[in-house]
């Protein structure tokens, strides 16, 4: 078992991407590059080989402030969160391997947000907390999922949606659309959203201010663009709302949807949403994985509570992980409070 610490983005990245759990398949080499190429860093790449298995985990980070404090991070977007692969079935001492490089170069590494049962951190955890490493966790949201079960919609649903839809279509001629994302055609519909009203719009997913950069630098790689969809609802040809998604296997991640608020109170944007989450049940999705926020909306579609989202700090053995123990209440209390300690 080795680990090797190399400069830049590893392409070993593709290659555990692929052999991790399902869920994880979307964190390959281009997923990180699009994040620092939108957001800057310098990454380097730890890299765990299996001598009999070849890589089987690989850790990206970017330096946390002065690179003199030693403290860094994984780089990547929110949404659906900051992980690492890791092979399915990788061996306790791969963990130790990546652990004992890792502490010799940084003092503090941050993952995160991620999901509790995170196969990656859960996977490094165990193993850190026996070598001495000391573990800080804060909770940051509740995430909300929908499983798309034979029961999903209710037939009472499906027929309010038609009357909504006929009601729509008094607008203008109306289309229904999936299609490889359009970042421009989406941008278009959140300038007109209540995100530029309410809001300074640099949250925006894909507008310049915001965050389009990522995704366009994402959906250079075909396997990521194979995973990363839009549904569209045009009115008279031009985009009114869109859901975009991206689907992993059985899984599909919920990443944003938007509408014009001159169609508002016709709903289009939970028509819109009905429509493609039937599509991705036929297509074999199971659970759709909303992430935090807005519960009410997700809850009307019949969403329930998915695990919590926390933030992870791991700081080395030694005399950081003694300090770190006095700032633990601190970091969890810079948290939200509603979610408790891991």
């Amino acid at each position: 078992m080795s680990a090797t610490l190399l400069a830049g983005l590893a392409h070993a990245l593709d290659a555990v991407a692929e052999q991790a759990t399902e869920s994880h398949r979307f964190l390959r080499h281009r997923w990180y590059a699009a994040a620092l190429h939108a957001y800057g860093g310098t990454a380097r790449t730890l890299v765990v080989e299996d001598q009999q298995d070849g890589p089987v985990a690989a850790l990206p980070f970017v330096a946390k402030g002065p690179r003199w404090l030693g403290l860094a991070e994984i780089p990547g977007c929110y949404w659906p969160f900051r992980s690492f692969p890791v092979a399915e079935g990788a061996r306790p001492e791969a963990a130790d391997a990546l652990l004992g490089t890792l502490a010799r170069r940084v003092r503090a590494l941050r993952i995160g947000p991620v999901y509790d049962g995170d196969p990656a951190l859960d996977w490094l955890k165990a193993r850190a907390l026996t070598a001495g490493w000391t573990l800080l966790d804060r909770f940051v949201a509740r995430s909300y999922v929908l499983e798309l079960d034979a029961g999903w919609p209710r037939g009472s649903t499906l027929r309010k949606n038609r009357y909504l839809e006929k009601h729509l279509g008094s607008v203008g001629a109306l289309a229904w659309e999936w299609e490889a994302p359009d970042v421009d055609a989406l941008a278009d519909v959140e300038r007109r959203s209540w995100i530029t009203e309410r809001t300074d719009g640099r949250d925006a997913k894909f507008t310049a201010d915001g965050h389009g950069t990522l995704w366009e630098a994402a959906l250079r790689d075909p396997v990521l663009a194979d995973m990363l969809s839009a549904a569209v609802l045009r009115i008279d040809g031009r985009p009114m709302a869109f859901s975009f998604d991206l689907v992993t296997g059985t899984r599909c991640y919920a990443i944003a949807n938007s509408y014009d608020p001159a169609v508002a109170k016709h709903s289009p944007g939970k028509l819109l949403q009905y429509r493609n989450l039937l599509r991705a049940r036929e297509r074999g999705v199971t659970l759709v994985d909303w992430g935090a926020g807005d519960s009410g909306y997700k809850q009307t579609l019949g969403a329930t509570q998915g695990p919590a989202i926390r933030d992870w700090i791991l700081v080395r053995p030694g005399v950081e992980a003694f300090a770190a123990r006095g700032l633990r209440g601190a970091w969890r209390r810079s948290g939200q409070a509603a979610g408790g300690a891991a």
